[in-house]
This record gives C-alpha cells, structure tokens and sequence, in this order.
C-alpha cells in the first residue's frame, strides 16, 4: 500500500509561511495537452473548472479554472504536462535568473510573436516562461496556502465543491536536497519539509505551489487537492461520468486519470 504525508500537518506549517513575490512571472499555470480538446473541457468541467480564455491561436487552446488554479489546455497529439508562467516583460525576468546561474533549455527564435523560455528541473520537471499576450491573470481563490484553519472543516467553504482545495503540483524527485536548491533559486521559498512516510518538501513563491516527493510511490507529475470526506467526493464524480480512478492510501486517497492521460490526486483531510 503506497503512503502519503499527512495534509493537516503539510496545512499548518503552510500558514506560518510568509508568501513572496515570483522570479518567474505574474501568471501561473499547469500547462497540458490533450488530442481532443472539447473532450477534455468536459472532463475539467465536471471537475468544478470553468473556461475562462480561449483561442485558436498559434493552435486550439483554452483555459480552464476554479478560482483557486489555472490550467491550460493546448490542443495537441503529444502528451505534456509542466508549469507555465507569463509575464509583462519576461525577457527581463529571464536576464535575472540567468544572472542567478540559471540555465535555460531553450529560447524563441528571433521573431517568433511568442517568446517561451524553457527550463529543465534535475527531474527533467518542465518549467516555461512566456510573454503575456493574452492578457491573462492569476486567480485569486483559497488554497491550502492562504486557508484559514477554522475553515479547514467545513467542506462548504471548499472553493472547488468537487475537488476540495488546492494542495500541490507535485512530482516525484531523486535527490530532494538538489530540488530543493533549484527550486529556490527560482525564487520558490519552503513551506514545509518532512523525513516521513518519505522525504518531502512543499515550495511556494506566492503563485504556485509545488510538491517535491523522493519517493518510487507515483511516477508522474499530479495536481493535489485535499478535502473532507473523499469517498462521497468520488462517488458524486462517478456519477458525472468520471471513472478512472485508483486507490493510492485506500478510499480515503485516490488518483483520477483525466480524459488525456494526466493525474489528479483527491486527499482527504487529517488522515
């Protein structure tokens, strides 16, 4: 049976922590890929997301939220998923971090309308960097980070009525120690970091929260969301039509395999 950390004490030291301002941009998402794009605004709709942006430029895409995350969704046959962030003058951020020693993967051609940089975590973790074309904004919803604690309870306060609240975009790692240092120089500042059931770390730079697991329990890169009574959360979902899921910690934990192929963690609270 894999284990997990236990989210209530992941939530308290969330909130003893101050938020700062990000390296990387004013906008952040989780970027993916789907070959059918309607199919998957369907899916994330049942999921409490509402469409917020759409486009057919450079290609097909929209953008989904529940007030707390925002998720791109890019039309295209190649699986992706990793972080996306945009901003007024990226070039001028990108100058810093480079300053700061940081590598990028690869830049924009000269002349091409948007300008995405590319950065690779020491767990091969995409990171992009774009321009801000779209006019996009961050949400401004409840996470774990900003939740106050009376409210932890009471699953009417949840800003996403079917997933719960947002945790983590968590991938696993192989050296947490190395991450962890990559991560900060991105201007990620730690939130919490645990020895067990594994070592773990929570980061955040104000914009997005990510979850560093050095761990063989999960092999992919998954959106964490936490909330009181998981099973009737997942059987109300199974009702919409969503059946792909899978125990991780029994029925109080579970994963949801999304219509193009990437991973949903729903936690319960205080386990």
């Amino acid at each position: 049976m894999h284990r997990f950390f236990c989210p209530i004490i992941v939530f308290l030291l969330f909130m003893t922590a101050g938020v700062s301002q990000s390296k990387l941009g004013e906008v952040a998402c989780v970027y993916l890929t789907s070959p059918d794009l309607d199919s998957s605004m369907a899916g994330y709709g049942k999921l409490g997301f509402q469409k917020v942006a759409s486009n057919t430029f450079p290609v097909p895409w929209a953008q989904v939220s529940d007030g707390s995350l925002l998720i791109m969704i890019r039309k295209d046959s190649t699986p992706y998923i990793g972080l996306t962030y945009y901003a007024d003058d990226v070039e001028k951020l990108v100058s810093q971090l480079e300053k700061d020693s940081i590598v990028f993967a690869q830049k924009p051609k000269e002349g091409d309308p948007i300008k995405r940089y590319y950065i690779k975590s020491p767990d091969g973790f995409n990171i992009v960097m774009s321009n801000n074309l779209g006019g996009f904004e961050q949400p401004a919803g409840i996470t774990l980070l900003n939740m106050k604690p009376e409210d932890f309870q009471s699953a009417d306060k949840y800003p996403n009525k079917q997933c719960g609240v947002f945790g983590e975009f968590c991938h696993p790692v192989t050296d947490l120690n190395k991450s962890i240092t990559f991560w900060k120089k991105l201007g990620f500042s730690m939130k919490s970091q645990m020895t067990m059931p594994y070592p773990y770390a929570i980061l955040s730079d104000g914009l997005m929260i990510i979850g560093l697991h050095q761990t063989d329990h999960f092999t992919y890169p998954a959106v964490t969301y936490f909330g009181l009574n998981t099973e009737e959360r997942v059987g109300l979902l199974k009702e919409k039509g969503l059946q792909k899921f899978s125990e991780l910690a029994g029925k109080k934990n579970v994963s949801l395999t999304t219509w193009e192929g990437q991973h949903i963690f729903l936690f319960s609270l205080g386990m």
